[in-house]
């Protein structure tokens, strides 16, 4: 099970959970002798339920007996952002390092035309696998033709937008993609970006890239390419007068205003022919699965072929509702919160814990192995993406292992 109500917790958890097996029967006939009765080898969990903290009002970190009101300065519209930071769950203990980041923090670059804003490990030291870019086009603005040392993955989220690519082999893409669809670019494959008019607003998307370590700013950008090459070179390359060049840019565009493209334009005639793969999906046109709780769904490289560096699940929680305790084999898991509040406690081995809250536009990051749950604090819809730096999604829950009978090996015997 994917999503989960509450009740989950209690079809797993027996009565009480002893250290030695409940006495044998005694077999008619058999010595009766007297046996020790079984103990618990530790104490057993404490019934305080650790809700969040309500957030109305001033906040202050005070739960139960424990804490004390702030008498110095105070931040309170982010102490109500992070009420599980400020006052956090008795459960919580030991070091974990931070695992938000949110892209309102982010230095944001401002373009005539759009904006673009990032985060990579330099703000979250935790995100070592993946970094994300937060970009907007007004309508007709261009991200100009690049190429990154990393693979690219981007989903939609609002508006428009029309791609254009060339692989190695001379073959040329072309396509526009809508809310809730992607698009992939193997490392090296130069490709550019532009909003439609289908849309006043233009285009908003979210980028990851594989490596914690990529930065925006590092991009291989075409026109500063030319800016750095002699111009007696260009004009040799390109084999016209250097005077055909003079108008050429002196410095980077990155982002530039231009008219809209064609809502269906197509990718030129190209005696080579057309990328084999598609670098687009349309995400938006997969139907979830269906849950008690919430929906999921899952690309990969097993659906979007082109992917082979990321995976990634798009998951909704009802109120009241969470996404079940689980952990990832072996890939860290880069969330975005797409809308609604959410919790979410990290495992991280060794009785470390630590809870952190998020809303839309936040980045959450949990290793790999790292047990968690998402958990639907507020009033509406929870929705978010699961990104991971994979070929195939891959989780395990708690409840694969009642599935398979194994939930005495897990909590202990039932003496009942």
């Amino acid at each position: 099970m994917y999503i989960s109500t509450y009740a989950v917790l209690c079809t797993l958890l027996p009565t009480v959970a002893y250290a030695a097996p409940a006495p044998a029967p005694i077999a008619s006939g058999s010595v009766v002798s007297s046996a020790a009765q079984p103990s618990s080898t530790v104490p057993l969990i404490k019934d305080d339920p650790n809700d969040v903290i309500p957030t109305t009002g001033t906040v202050q970190p005070i739960r139960g007996p424990l804490g004390a009101s702030i008498l110095g300065p105070d931040n309170q519209p982010m102490d109500q952002q992070n009420p599980d930071l400020l006052t956090p769950p008795t459960t919580d203990q030991g070091t974990v390092g931070n695992a938000k980041w949110p892209f309102a923090l982010s230095h944001n670059r401002l373009q005539t035309g759009g904006w673009a804003r990032q985060q990579n490990e330099m703000v979250l030291p935790m995100a070592t696998e993946m970094a994300g870019v937060n970009m907007r086009l007004e309508a007709g603005a261009v991200r100009e033709l690049h190429w990154h040392k990393t693979s690219e993955w981007a989903y939609v989220l609002k508006g428009h937008t029309q791609v254009t690519s060339v692989n190695q082999d001379g073959q040329n893409f072309l396509a526009t993609v809508g809310p809730g669809d992607l698009w992939y670019f193997p490392p090296g494959i130069p490709h550019s970006l532009q909003a439609t008019n289908d849309s006043a607003d233009g285009s908003e998307f979210l980028l990851v890239f594989d490596n914690g370590d990529f930065s925006e700013d590092s991009t291989f950008l075409l026109t500063d390419w030319l800016a750095h090459t002699p111009l007696s070179v260009l004009a040799k390359n390109f084999q016209v007068d250097q005077s055909a060049l003079t108008k050429l840019p002196a410095q980077q565009l990155y982002i530039f205003p231009d008219a809209p493209p064609p809502s269906n334009a197509q990718a030129p005639a190209n005696p080579l022919g057309q990328v084999p793969s598609p670098f687009t999906f349309s995400f938006s046109q997969v139907k979830p699965t269906q849950y008690s709780g919430g929906t999921a769904k899952i690309v990969d490289a097993s659906s979007f072929k082109v992917s082979s560096t990321i995976a990634a699940a798009e998951v909704t929680v009802e109120p009241g509702a969470m996404r079940e305790l689980h952990w990832h084999p072996t890939q860290d898991e880069w969330t975005f919160f797409l809308e609604g509040e959410a919790r979410i406690t990290l495992f991280a081995s060794s009785s470390n814990s630590r809870t952190f809250n998020y809303q839309g536009g936040d980045i959450g990051y949990v290793p790999a192995s790292f047990g968690h749950y998402v958990e639907n604090t507020g009033n509406t819809t929870l929705h978010f993406l699961e990104i991971f730096n994979t070929d195939r999604f891959q989780d395990v829950s708690l409840s694969q292992a009642s599935d398979f009978g194994t939930s005495d090996l897990v909590f202990g015997s039932d003496t009942d």
